[in-house]
């Protein structure tokens, strides 16, 4: 039999299977894989009524340039998580290779200092009133479009009002370091 002709190893996924009866992989092992996976660092912060806070998120990418959207993923028990919901808007700065001491800050585990203390950086106002990082590789200043509950975070969807944007190495994080980009010579 041919290589295209033979079965598969597998049985076909059922229908309950793929509506989520089928186990999940063990939350140790899920981790441990994504800790392979690289990332750029952000900081997403969020100002108004509900108050000002940020945390440092790893889950952020974009959706659609028309309209302009970006998603950031903040777990459900972050104080930030509210504070978005409430304010309605939040900006994203994806930090330079030199702002790595910022990202500890706002994970909650500062070099020095207190954890979420806004004097580790220069922050400006954007459009929004969301505090963006000065230094930062660029700068998303959002109005919440959507909001989406997956398992123990909330997918925070944003239509971008204003970006700003410099030419700098970003801050990358894989295998629980620090890294930046080296460009390959192919």
């Amino acid at each position: 039999m041919s290589a295209s002709m033979a079965k598969p190893d597998h049985a076909p996924v059922r229908a309950e299977e793929r509506n989520g009866a089928a186990p999940s992989v063990a939350r140790d092992l899920f981790v441990q894989a994504m800790g392979r996976a690289v990332s750029g660092v952000t900081v997403v912060a969020t100002d108004g009524p509900a108050g000002r806070f940020a945390v440092t998120v790893s889950a952020m990418s974009s959706v659609s340039a028309e309209p302009p959207l970006v998603l950031a993923c903040i777990q459900r028990r972050c104080p930030a998580n509210r504070a978005v919901r409430e304010n309605g808007v939040f900006a994203i700065s994806i930090l330079a290779a030199a702002q790595a001491h910022v990202s500890d800050t706002f994970a909650g585990r500062p070099r020095q200092g207190d954890p979420f203390d806004f004097a580790i950086g220069e922050w400006r106002r954007a459009v929004t009133g969301a505090p963006c990082l000065a230094g930062a590789v660029a700068t998303f200043d959002c109005a919440l479009w959507s909001a989406h509950e997956a398992g123990s975070h909330t997918i925070f969807v944003g239509r971008v009002l204003a970006v700003d944007a410099r030419e700098a190495a970003p801050l990358l994080y894989s295998g629980r370091r620090y890294g930046r980009p080296t460009p390959l010579d192919i």
